[in-house]
């Protein structure tokens, strides 16, 4: 049994996989449901208007778009930016253009990692590879 602290209220539970207890998720849900009904219903309310009828903070809705959890559907008044280049996204962080361009970095550092790396493990004598430390 693995015992942690809620990381909203504090309380020690259960851990299950989630960083918060069953009751907190509960109330995310709740808020979550809340949310996208009230902006289904009224597609061209801002994000003011969705926090101030619903009760749920401004963050929290920004935070289940960033997640996402909701999508800005078309001519809604919400809107969302990509964290890299600052363009109207309709949810997640970033665009899908910014997001291939960090796929394509990231395996790049990973290829050159493993380059550098089996070149520090190993050496060549005449035509023979030679590896230094086999695991």
């Amino acid at each position: 049994m693995n015992i942690k602290n809620c990381k909203k209220c504090g309380k020690i539970y259960n851990y299950d996989g989630f960083n918060i207890c069953y009751h907190c998720r509960r109330k995310e849900e709740e808020m979550f449901f809340t949310v996208r009904e009230y902006i289904y219903s009224n597609n061209k309310a801002d994000i003011r208007e969705v926090s101030e009828a619903t009760g749920v903070s401004t963050k929290k809705i920004l935070e289940f778009l960033r997640q996402g959890k909701l999508e800005i559907k078309e001519g809604s008044n919400l809107i969302l930016d990509c964290e890299r280049c600052s363009k109207p996204i309709k949810t997640g962080k970033f665009c899908n253009q910014c997001a291939n361009e960090i796929e394509k970095e990231l395996k790049g550092a990973l290829k050159k990692d493993n380059v550098d790396n089996s070149k520090q493990n190993s050496y060549r004598t005449g035509n023979k590879l030679n590896v230094k430390n086999r695991r």
